[in-house]
């Protein structure tokens, strides 16, 4: 009986190891790619000065949908060059454990995208919303990949709900700023935490491989 639960135990260790292995070595590619369309979609979003709310909201869940095909993309030549499945039995996990925080967070961007009569400054919200959605998103995933990356998620998640304070505090007192800046909140949080986070996963396993 022991041998048996020992057995398992060492099974279920070594397959959260696996997992860990998995992810680790897409992560610092995936995060690179999505740090640079981030910072480069809040330039663009700046310098053409989207400025409504339905406008605001469709720009960025387009580039939210192109940074999803970008991470398939980096997961699927990995697997590819590993031989091994691209829908495999860990990457369903970490898909199960996104899908209900990113689900609420494609629901909050069709709540500012779909009525016409939204004030530009509506989407003030999203921003922050965003961050929140995302970091417990990641979050969830982290169970199944480097310990590191919950603590990136609790950075979004804690960025995110500080902004949401921000924003209930002020579009009633004192207004918000025009959407131009959302685009550059959107670019630093999203482009520059993981395109910072990106740098660091490859010089840390960089000096992996070497030691």
């Amino acid at each position: 009986m022991k041998d048996a639960w020992a057995a398992d135990t060492l099974q279920v260790i070594r397959n959260l190891m696996e997992r860990s292995a998995v992810y680790r070595r897409t992560l610092a590619p995936i995060c690179l790619a999505v740090g640079i369309l981030g910072l480069a979609a809040g330039a663009f979003g700046w310098f053409q000065d989207i400025d409504t709310a339905r406008g605001f909201a469709a720009y960025w869940m387009v580039v939210a949908g192109v940074a999803l095909a970008l991470a398939l993309g980096v997961v699927r030549q990995q697997a590819l060059r590993d031989a091994e499945p691209f829908w495999s039995p860990p990457a369903r996990r970490v898909a199960q454990a996104m899908l209900p925080s990113l689900f609420a967070g494609v629901l909050a961007g069709l709540v500012i995208l779909l009525p016409a009569w939204r004030d530009p400054l509506h989407a003030w919200w999203l921003p922050g919303a965003w961050m929140l959605t995302f970091g417990t998103a990641t979050h969830a995933a982290g169970f199944f990949m480097p310990r590191g990356i919950k603590l990136f998620a609790w950075l979004f998640a804690t960025l995110g709900a500080a902004l949401l304070l921000y924003v209930n505090a002020r579009s009633y007192a004192a207004g918000m700023p025009s959407l131009r800046h959302a685009h550059a909140v959107m670019g630093l949080a999203f482009g520059g935490l993981h395109f910072a986070y990106g740098l660091y996963l490859a010089v840390t396993e960089r000096r992996a491989r070497r030691a």
